[in-house]
Formats: C-alpha cells, sequence, structure tokens
C-alpha cells in the first residue's frame, strides 16, 4: 500500500502533467482566435477556403490535446482531490486555486472526450465556411441560400449535444458551454421577469412617454469617428500596449491578457452608435486585460463565462458610457472631433444616448431597454431549433410575429431581420449571456457604489478605482468560483433581477417624464 507520501508525489506529478498538458490546449485555442480575428479583420475575402481548413485543423489538434489518455489517466489519478484533503502538493494538502484548476480542467475533459474529432473537424470548418455564405446572404437578403447551412448547424450541434449528454436536452447541453454552474432554468425564469415587465413599461414609453427628438443628424465621416473612439479608449484607460481598434462587419473583442482586440463599425449618419459599441467591447478588453497574467493558459488565467464576460461590457457601456456624468466630462470631445454639434448640451447627449427605438430592427443598435425583447426572440428560436420544435424554413416568419409581439416592429428584410446576426454562422446557444450580462452589470453596479462615488469618479474621469474594483472582484478570480459562487462573492447574493428592473424604472421613468 502506498504511503501518504507516495501518494502526495504521485497526486503532484499528476498535478504536473495535467497543469502543463492543458496549458498548450490553451495555447492553440488562442492562437485560433487570432486566426479567427483575422478572418473577420484583415483576411481577403479569397481567403476563405483556406482559412477554414486552418481553424479545422487547430481545433481537432486542441480537442485531441484535451481528450488524450494521458490526461484522462492525470485526472483518474487526481480523483476527489477538488473535495477531499488527502491529496498533496509539495507536502501540503492542494490549495482552493489547485482544487478549482483541477475541478475545471476535468468538466472541459469530461465534455469533450466524448465528442469524436471528426466531429470538431466538421464543425469547426462548417463554422468557419458559413462566415462568407452568411455574409453573402445578408448583402442578398437571401435567406433561402442560408436556411440550408443553418439547418446544418443545427444537426452539427444536436450530434455533439447528444455526444456529450445523450440522454439530456441537447439546447440546455448546449447552454451550459457558455453558461456553466447558471441553471437553464434559473435564467429562464429571470427572462419571464424580463419579458413580464419590459414589456409594458416599453409600450408605457410608447403612448404616455414624452418626446425625445432626434438631435445628432446629419453626416459623419468614419475617420473622424474612429479618432473620437481611439480618444473615448484613453479617456477610459484602454491598455493600448495590450490591444487595438479595428473595424469589422460585427463588433467583436478577442484576445487574452496580454492581446485584448477591440473592434467596430461605422455608420456615417450615427456616430454615436460606433462610439458606444466601442465603449461596450471595451468592457469585454477590461475583462481580458484583468486577468491574471501568472495564470496565462490555465483556468485561474481565464474568464468565467460568456454571460459574466457580458456583464463587464455591458457595465461600461450603460452604467458609465450612458450616464450624464460620462456626458459631462466626454462631451467636449466630441465637439473638437465633430464641430457640427456644438450646441448640443450634456441633457440632450444623455437623452440621445438612451432614447428608445421600438421601431429599430437592429439588435446591435438597439437601446438599452429593447435591447433584451431582441435577445428572448432569440433564445426562443434557438431553443425550438435545437429541441426539434422548429423549422429551419419557418424562422423567418417566426422571428417576423415575435418582433411584432415584442416590440410591434416587423423586418422589412430578411437581412434585418433573421439574417442579422453573425451568430448563427457559428453555433447556437450563444445568446443568453447578453441579458445576464445586463442583468448582472446593474447588480454589480449597486455593490460598486456602496464602495465608490462612482458619478463623481466617472465625472473627474477617474476610472482606475472602478476597474481596480471590478478586477479584485470579478477579473482576478478566473475560473476560480463557480459562477453562481462569483456572482455572490461579488456583490454578496445570487444573481436576481431585481437591481436591473429598479435601475431601467428610475431611469426611464425619469427620462421619459412618466
Amino acid at each position: 500500500m502506498a504511503t501518504g507520501d507516495e501518494r502526495g508525489a504521485d497526486a503532484a506529478a499528476a498535478y504536473d502533467e495535467l497543469t502543463e498538458r492543458y496549458q498548450q490546449y490553451s495555447y492553440l485555442q488562442h492562437a485560433g482566435m487570432v486566426v479567427g480575428w483575422d478572418q473577420q479583420v484583415m483576411m481577403p475575402d479569397g481567403g476563405a477556403p483556406a482559412r477554414a481548413k486552418q481553424l479545422g485543423a487547430l481545433s481537432t489538434v486542441g480537442h485531441d490535446l484535451l481528450t488524450d489518455d494521458a490526461m484522462g489517466a492525470a485526472l483518474d489519478r487526481l480523483e476527489g482531490v477538488e473535495t477531499a484533503d488527502d491529496g498533496q502538493l509539495d507536502g501540503e494538502p492542494f490549495d482552493d486555486d489547485q482544487r478549482a484548476e483541477v475541478r475545471e480542467i476535468r468538466r472541459d475533459y469530461e465534455r469533450s472526450a466524448s465528442v469524436p474529432s471528426d466531429l470538431i473537424t466538421r464543425l469547426s470548418e462548417y463554422r468557419s465556411e458559413n462566415q462568407g455564405i452568411w455574409q453573402e446572404a445578408k448583402a442578398e437578403d437571401d435567406y433561402e441560400t442560408f436556411a440550408p447551412r443553418l439547418d446544418g448547424l443545427v444537426d452539427l450541434e444536436r450530434e455533439r449535444s447528444a455526444a456529450i449528454a445523450p440522454d439530456r436536452d441537447p439546447y440546455e447541453v448546449q447552454y451550459e458551454d457558455r453558461q456553466p454552474y447558471l441553471p437553464l432554468e434559473r435564467v429562464e425564469e429571470i427572462f419571464e421577469e424580463l419579458r413580464g415587465h419590459l414589456v409594458p413599461l416599453i409600450e408605457r414609453i410608447r403612448t404616455e412617454g414624452r418626446d425625445i427628438p432626434e438631435v445628432v443628424t446629419g453626416t459623419y465621416d468614419a475617420e473622424t469617428q474612429e479618432e473620437l473612439c481611439r480618444a473615448a479608449l484613453d479617456t477610459v484607460g484602454y491598455d493600448w500596449d495590450r490591444g487595438r481598434l479595428d473595424t469589422a462587419p460585427h463588433p467583436f473583442m478577442s484576445g487574452t491578457q496580454f492581446d485584448a482586440r477591440v473592434t467596430t463599425r461605422f455608420d456615417e449618419s450615427s456616430p454615436l452608435a460606433g462610439l458606444m459599441a466601442v465603449i461596450h467591447e471595451y468592457g469585454h478588453a477590461s475583462y481580458q486585460q484583468g486577468l491574471r497574467q501568472d495564470a496565462y493558459g490555465s483556468p485561474l488565467g481565464s474568464p468565467r463565462s460568456s454571460g459574466v464576460h457580458e456583464s463587464q461590457s455591458r457595465f461600461w457601456e450603460n452604467h458609465v458610457g450612458r450616464t450624464k456624468p460620462f456626458w459631462e466630462l466626454f462631451l467636449p470631445t466630441v465637439k473638437e472631433h465633430f464641430p457640427s454639434l456644438s450646441d448640443l448640451t450634456v441633457d440632450d447627449a444623455y437623452a440621445a444616448v438612451n432614447r428608445i427605438y421600438p421601431e429599430n430592427r437592429i439588435r446591435v443598435e438597439a437601446d438599452e431597454l429593447t435591447y433584451h425583447m431582441h435577445i428572448i426572440l432569440r433564445c426562443e428560436i434557438d431553443s425550438a431549433l435545437m429541441r426539434g420544435e422548429l423549422d429551419v424554413e419557418a424562422v423567418p416568419d417566426v422571428w417576423n410575429r415575435k418582433m411584432e409581439e415584442y416590440l410591434g416592429v416587423v423586418p422589412d428584410t430578411d437581412a434585418e431581420g433573421c439574417l442579422q446576426d453573425i451568430h448563427w454562422s457559428s453555433g447556437l446557444g450563444v445568446f443568453h449571456g447578453y441579458t445576464i450580462g445586463s442583468v448582472l452589470a446593474a447588480q454589480l453596479d449597486a455593490a460598486l457604489r456602496d464602495d465608490l462615488d462612482v458619478d463623481g469618479l466617472v465625472r473627474e474621469g477617474e476610472f482606475d478605482p472602478i476597474r481596480e474594483w471590478m478586477t479584485e472582484h470579478v477579473h482576478r478570480h478566473g475560473k476560480r468560483y463557480r459562477t453562481d459562487e462569483l456572482i455572490e462573492e461579488a456583490t454578496g447574493e445570487p444573481l436576481t433581477a431585481d437591481y436591473f428592473l429598479e435601475y431601467v424604472d428610475e431611469k426611464f421613468t425619469d427620462l421619459y417624464d412618466l
């Protein structure tokens, strides 16, 4: 029988092997992110066929690394280490960080080991090919061209879910990829609360609210808009040594704690849209740049979930960028770049960035309030597709009916309807995080304001304390805590919609004189 020292030495060796192998897997994942960033930002159109193969190869090699027999063997040798004290590392019990690493690597391994490598290759290549097909279908308003690709993607996603958990709801399995440790049932309860509260509030604003006129009109050249966005990133404290700004068909952030890149797009009739998108993507980048550098490649140096990630972007966009104190600070900079707005007041700017547009059909251009009906609509369609309750051919009609029910508007074309999002070219089950993030952002904002004078700091352009609070309470933990634990650790209570609903009630009742 092995002695305690022998068991400790074996556990230590298994831990070292496990974490070293996982780091190699992580590095490949991050290389794939850079290649994917290039595909959306820099790659010439003709590069798509080769890029699909490249991404497929990276995904396959990464999957094989993660599910290698040696990983499984190391995990077997560490069985129970997440909860028991018998595992030893350097003569001492595993600490909480090391237990969390083993827990998260085990979760990734177990969700991937049963998925065949050839399916990973097919999925990666299919998603990559889809991006160009989606772009062309959207440009041509041609859903019929894209529908077979979406149908094929649904089949592949179901196949993957069945490989992971054949006896479970495929949509729930897929949801757990991006929202671990936050039950779908609880999120759907929150969505019910939001649907029941926001639809009547939106209708009340539409019928009883004061008229807020369009005050930012005219043409604003893209080059100057980009200069303005760079000034905004300077203002909030973006670390340019670890990031960059580019344009893309769909705004996004990609990267690690050492290289967190943001993108936006410009509409020459709407300079505020590109600006708010940049502040949103900065929130994502602040999370990445706030992760532990000494834990790069491990779960402790990785973001917790898409919902937590989105809480950072929605916090900076809505609880900073859409506030009066921010516009007291930043409006002079806007006027320097666009002298035609020299008569714009802080109240005008505040109203302009918060004005709701129920008639808007585009999610990424939606206001803070109606945005969530765009999200709920997509989640409902996602779930129906994955569960076999909706045929791909019926998506445009269902989309339009839900838009009319939730927002009182019907898209004129599929390009501004069901074809508008890049997400359905790469996967389903991706949308929950946007609304989870907004709900969590309001909860974090309430906790933050208990500790700091947020409005005063924003008004003075002192963003470091705000970012440092988020790093202390969210970023630096990586995946040390489960999602529900992280939320409670950061805010003192479980995820709740109460703070978000109180926030929007107060804000929009005041803005619209209800």
